[in-house]
C-alpha cells in the first residue's frame, strides 16, 4: 500500500509539471493578444519568481517587448540590454546540467534560440530611431551580422540555415540613407539583396523586396556608380528614372504582423541499429530522421552500457506551433496613391528552420539524457521491483522537452516607403484578411523639410 500512495504522490506531482510555457503564462500571453500593455506589464512586475529564476533572461526579454510597445524607448532599452548582458554572461551551472540529465533540459537556465538573441539588436535599433539617435541604432543593427557569425563558429557541423541576416541590412541602408549617407547606404543595401537572393529566398521563401530594389539603384546613381547602376538595371530588366529626394521628407513604415510560433513537444521513437564501423544508429523509419552514435572518449563505462542496451527510444524534443496571422497584405494610402507593404523578414520561418538545425546538432545529448536515466532505473530494479518501477514511470513523465520561447515576437516584418507634404499627412493601413475580410487603421504623420522619419505598428491578431 505504501508503494502504491507513493506512486500516486509520484504521479501527481510529475503531471503538474508537465504544461508548456505558453500554457503557464496564459494570463500575459492573452494580455499581450489583446492589446493590453498596461496589464502585461502589471503581471510581469508581480512576478518577482520570474525575474530573478532560470527563466530570467525571458522575463527581461517580455518587459523590453512590452516597454517598446507602451511607447517608452528609452526604458525598452534598458530592459533589452540586461537580457542582452544575462545572455553574454551565460554559463553552464553544474547543478542545473546534472538535474537536466535525470530530468530535462527545462531544469536549466533558460538560454534563448540563436534568432531570439537577434531580435533584441532589432528592437533596440528601432528604439533608438524613436529616440533620434541614428548612430545608437546603427551601432546596434551592426551587432546582428557579427553576433550571427559568433554563433554560427560555435557549430563547427550543422551550421545554421540562418547565418546572415538580410533584414538588418535592409534596416542598416534605412538608417544611412536618412543620415544621407549614401555610400554606406548603397553598401548596406546591396549586401541585403546578396542575401535575400542567396540565402532567404531558398531557405525562408523571402524574396528581395521592390522597395530594396528602388533603394539600390537609387543610392548608386546619387554616389554616381553608374556602372553598378547598369548592372541593377540590366538583373531587374528596368531603366532606372531618378526621383529627388522630396522636399518635404519621406515615411518609413514598418509593419509587425501577427505573432510569432510557441513551443509545445513532440516525442519521436527511434529503433536502434548496428552499423560495421561499431557505430550505433537510432532510426525513424516514419519520418527518415537516423542519427548514428559513436562512443567518444569523454562517456563513462556505465553511459556506454546504458546506451548499448537500449533497443528502442523516445526523446522529446521541442517542436514549433505556428500562430498564422489572420492579415495576408497591408497597403499604406495617401490621397489617390497606394504603397505595398512588402515582406522583409519571415520570423517564423527562421524560428522554424533554426529549432531544426539544432535539434539535428543536440541529439546526441537528448540520447545521453535518456541513457542516463534508463541507467537509474536499472539500478533502482536491482535493488527493489517496486523503486525500479516507480524510476520507470518518472522517466517515462519527466521525458520532456523544453518548452520555453520568447513568445512575443511578431510573425514577420513588413515594409514599405512613401514621401510626405507639408503639414499633417492623413494615412490609411488597409490590411486584408486571408478569408477575404479588410480592415483599415488611420495614422497622422507630421512632414516638412527633407527628414526621414521611421513609425513602427504591429498588428497581433492570430487566426487561431
Amino acid at each position: 500500500m505504501r508503494n502504491f500512495q507513493f506512486l500516486i504522490v509520484l504521479l501527481v506531482f510529475l503531471f503538474s509539471g508537465c504544461a508548456t510555457w505558453y500554457q503557464r503564462t496564459a494570463e500575459f500571453q492573452a494580455a499581450v493578444n489583446s492589446g493590453n500593455f498596461e496589464k502585461a506589464n502589471k503581471l510581469l512586475d508581480k512576478d518577482k519568481k520570474q525575474a530573478t529564476g532560470k527563466n530570467r533572461i525571458l522575463y527581461y526579454l517580455n518587459k523590453g517587448y512590452v516597454e517598446f510597445m507602451l511607447g517608452n524607448p528609452t526604458n525598452s532599452n534598458q530592459y533589452f540590454e540586461t537580457a542582452e548582458n544575462l545572455i553574454d554572461e551565460y554559463h553552464s551551472n553544474v547543478g542545473a546540467e546534472a538535474a537536466a540529465l535525470v530530468t530535462n533540459p527545462e531544469a536549466r537556465p533558460y538560454r534563448p534560440e540563436d534568432f531570439e538573441v537577434i531580435m533584441i539588436n532589432f528592437y533596440k535599433a528601432l528604439n533608438y530611431i524613436d529616440l533620434n539617435d541614428m548612430e545608437g541604432a546603427l551601432v546596434e543593427v551592426r551587432k546582428i551580422n557579427i553576433k550571427l557569425n559568433q554563433l554560427n563558429d560555435k557549430y563547427p557541423d550543422n551550421k545554421n540555415r540562418y547565418q546572415r541576416d538580410a533584414f538588418a541590412h535592409l534596416l542598416m541602408g534605412l538608417i544611412y540613407d536618412a543620415t544621407g549617407d549614401y555610400n554606406n547606404a548603397f553598401i548596406a543595401y546591396r549586401n541585403a539583396y546578396e542575401v535575400y537572393q542567396s540565402d532567404y529566398i531558398k531557405n525562408f521563401g523571402v524574396k528581395a523586396p521592390e522597395q530594396l530594389k528602388q533603394d539600390l539603384m537609387r543610392t548608386a546613381y546619387i554616389c554616381g556608380f553608374s556602372a553598378e547602376l547598369k548592372q541593377y538595371e540590366k538583373e531587374f530588366n528596368t531603366t532606372y528614372t531618378h526621383t529627388p529626394t522630396p522636399a518635404d521628407g519621406q515615411l518609413v513604415f514598418f509593419w509587425l504582423n501577427g505573432m510569432g510560433p510557441v513551443k509545445a513537444e513532440w516525442s519521436i521513437n527511434f529503433v536502434k541499429q548496428k552499423r560495421g564501423d561499431g557505430a550505433i544508429v537510432f532510426h525513424n523509419e516514419s519520418l527518415g530522421l537516423t542519427f548514428p552514435f559513436f562512443f567518444g572518449s569523454g562517456y563513462s563505462d556505465n553511459e556506454k552500457q546504458s546506451i548499448a542496451d537500449l533497443q528502442t527510444l523516445r526523446v522529446a524534443f521541442p517542436k514549433y506551433m505556428e500562430r498564422p496571422p489572420l492579415y495576408a497584405t497591408g497597403t499604406l494610402v495617401t490621397g489617390n496613391h497606394s504603397y505595398p507593404l512588402e515582406l522583409a523578414e519571415n520570423i517564423n520561418e527562421i524560428a522554424f528552420k533554426t529549432l531544426r538545425d539544432r535539434m539535428v546538432r543536440e541529439f546526441s545529448n537528448s540520447l545521453l539524457r535518456v541513457a542516463a536515466k534508463k541507467g537509474l532505473e536499472y539500478s533502482a530494479r536491482k535493488q527493489n521491483e517496486w523503486l525500479g518501477f516507480a524510476v520507470g514511470i518518472a522517466n517515462s513523465l519527466t521525458e520532456k522537452a523544453d518548452t520555453r520561447n520568447w513568445q512575443t515576437l511578431p510573425y514577420s516584418i513588413s515594409y514599405t516607403r512613401l514621401p510626405l507634404s507639408a503639414g499633417t499627412n492623413n494615412l490609411t493601413l488597409r490590411l486584408n484578411a486571408r478569408n477575404g475580410a479588410q480592415h483599415s487603421e488611420q495614422f497622422s504623420i507630421e512632414g516638412g523639410g527633407r527628414k526621414t522619419r521611421f513609425h513602427v505598428f504591429q498588428t497581433m491578431d492570430s487566426r487561431q
